[in-house]
């Protein structure tokens, strides 16, 4: 099949499916966001048009959480409303066969799943933290105090980092061997460029021993010295400030954490849980569409939907399950996340090339 020249059945398949698609994805985000915005209402001593940005933010965090849902039920829904009306069956006595009609709700699948992958590299990502910002009244307050965290073979302390600004205020940096304390770098402030780090005004202790006893101290004053290559104020506020991270400065902080031989387990969770666990739904499509009846004297509507919509609610809770045990470090969210996922797929594979004699 030519994509840039479907065929028509191909056409109307991904047309309706679409439109079921976004119908469901829209009722199950608008909902969630009302529900919460209620739920939150009083809290939220802020002015009226700042209320409707919270609805908003909460709203775009709705979608991300909840379109691979909304691509299995409109499955379902599509489906069904294609056996009742005889449809599925006239696409089979017109010699379509199963495997060439899933291909239909599969392409759009994709594409919705791109869509929403690319979302989550953007600001998109960040509509939770954007909405807690407004249901606190800290609309104008952006700094993140007293941060102390490991930088290659030397520590760090923050008194203020301004995200917003890109600014930090009041910088330590000192290194330590073999419990002494080889050098201290003190800044007023630092400016983030892009790339990097640069203290402005340091003033360089380096510490003199002798038999392991300090002597004295050296010190040196330098306008601009170059640090925290790679550290986003995205990337600190979230590491230590439990922060949402967009796949690009997620995929980032675990290769900083990587290189420092730090523990990047929470940071790999995060990355898979919004580029990887969604990839259930791809899945579950396939699984559902073959599993399926495909005949309407085959099937009692009510049991089919509870059944599939309740396996699908099934799977999504012990992906999110696995996921936060990953999280928390208690197994490599390898096991909890890509395991599980691809254990699925290869299901799906198996069910697409061994169910199609099938007719039910």
């Amino acid at each position: 099949m030519n994509v840039f020249n479907p065929k028509l059945y191909f056409l109307y398949l991904s047309k309706l499916y679409i439109k079921n698609l976004l119908a469901i994805l829209f009722g199950l985000s608008f909902a969630f966001a009302a529900i919460d915005y209620f739920q939150y209402a009083q809290k939220l001593s802020v002015s009226g048009n700042y209320k409707i940005l919270y609805i908003f933010y909460m709203w775009e965090q709705a979608l991300g959480l909840l379109y691979p849902l909304a691509i299995v039920f409109a499955l379902i829904m599509t489906k069904l409303t294609l056996i009742r009306n005889g449809t599925m069956g006239a696409l089979h006595a017109f010699g379509y066969d199963k495997k060439t009609l899933v291909w239909s709700f599969h392409f759009v699948a994709l594409v919705v799943y791109t869509i929403f992958t690319y979302l989550h590299t953007t600001e998109f990502s960040y509509a939770r933290d954007k909405g807690a910002i407004l249901l606190k009244n800290e609309i104008n307050t952006y700094n993140v105090n007293n941060l102390f965290f490991k930088y290659n073979d030397t520590f760090v302390y923050i008194n203020s980092l301004d995200p917003m600004a890109k600014k930090i205020s009041d910088i330590t940096i000192f290194k330590v061997k073999e419990h002494q304390v080889q050098y201290t770098i003190h800044a007023p402030f630092a400016i983030f460029d892009g790339a990097q780090w640069h203290a402005q005004d340091a003033v360089v202790k380096t510490h003199v021993y002798i038999k392991n006893k300090l002597v004295k101290y050296t010190i040196e004053h330098k306008k601009n010295i170059k640090t925290l290559v790679g550290y986003k104020p995205k990337i600190i506020e979230s590491l230590y400030e439990g922060k949402t991270l967009n796949l690009i400065d997620a995929y980032h902080t675990w290769r900083l954490l990587s290189e420092q031989d730090l523990n990047s387990d929470k940071i790999r969770a995060a990355f898979y849980e919004k580029a990887i666990i969604p990839l259930f739904s791809i899945g579950l499509l396939v699984i559902l569409f073959f599993k399926l009846p495909f005949h309407a004297r085959m099937m009692s509507v009510g049991a089919i939907v509870a059944l599939s919509l309740g396996t699908t609610f099934m799977i999504w809770g012990i992906l999110f399950g696995l996921n936060q045990i990953g999280t928390n470090g208690v197994l490599l969210p390898e096991m909890t996340s890509i395991l599980p996922i691809l254990l699925l797929c290869l299901y799906a594979l198996y069910v697409y090339f061994t169910n199609e004699k099938s007719l039910h």
